[in-house]
């Protein structure tokens, strides 16, 4: 492919600014991880409203990009090479921001390391493991009898909390510099208690250290443009 027109998702979405960065999403813990990752970097994007409330991520125009059908997905028309490059999974698009932009993601092995263990244990842990609370606990699991399954979802969702909040002892991020890793933590800590109303389930309040991170994180001001594009309504 070499010119976005290749790509069969503009047709349906089309570019305002051929020359941006197109970012397909919705604002879930997800896909806000790449709008503000956008606007820490002060790349240029288009930030395109794929309804995940309408199953829109599900359209042949959509699955063209991704075929997994999730969201977020971006297409860079400045990719490797100076060719557009369309992408996936919102961990991925994390790196190739960082790595593309030279910001938020450490150069040298050691520290680069590190902040791709913390990516990887939200990809793998907090994610999943908090998407499951929140079925059963907001959504159409809570009605399930059976209490099994928000016991478990729930037992790990506060695991997975306390793992992060001994790693916060003493520290302002997640490793030694505000990067990536907190980028994708943070907004799935934010839809514990904003979207899932989960604060008193996880037993916030009671971790010495998570909720002075979560201000901090909210506190910049490239978060807060991040977390409303692309614009539910």
């Amino acid at each position: 492919m070499t010119a976005l027109s290749d790509f069969p998702i503009t047709d349906h979405w089309p570019p305002v600014n051929p020359r941006a960065i197109q970012l397909y999403s919705f604002p879930t813990p997800n896909g806000v991880k790449v709008s503000i990752m956008l606007e820490e970097t002060g790349l240029p994007y288009d930030a395109h409203k794929v309804d995940i409330n309408k199953d829109e991520t599900f359209t042949p125009a959509f699955a063209s990009l991704n075929p997994n059908g999730k969201i977020p997905a971006i297409i860079d028309p400045d990719g490797p090479g100076g060719a557009p490059i369309g992408l996936f999974e919102s961990g991925a698009i994390l790196i190739y921001l960082a790595e593309k932009t030279g910001q938020l993601l450490p150069t040298e092995p050691r520290a680069r390391f590190e902040v791709l263990q913390w990516l990887m244990f939200q990809m793998g842990g907090i994610g999943p493991m908090f998407g499951q609370m929140g079925f059963f606990v907001k959504f159409g699991g809570k009605d399930v009898t059976d209490p099994i399954p928000r016991t478990r979802y729930v037992t790990e969702a506060k695991r997975l909390l306390a793992v992060l909040d001994a790693r916060l002892e003493g520290r302002t991020w997640l490793c030694d510099d505000y990067s990536i890793a907190d980028i994708a933590v943070a907004p799935w800590l934010r839809t514990l208690l904003v979207g899932y109303q989960a604060r008193e389930v996880v037993g916030w309040d009671s971790y010495a250290n998570l909720p002075a991170y979560l201000d901090r994180f909210l506190g910049r001001d490239a978060v807060q443009r991040g977390l409303v594009q692309p614009p539910r309504d």
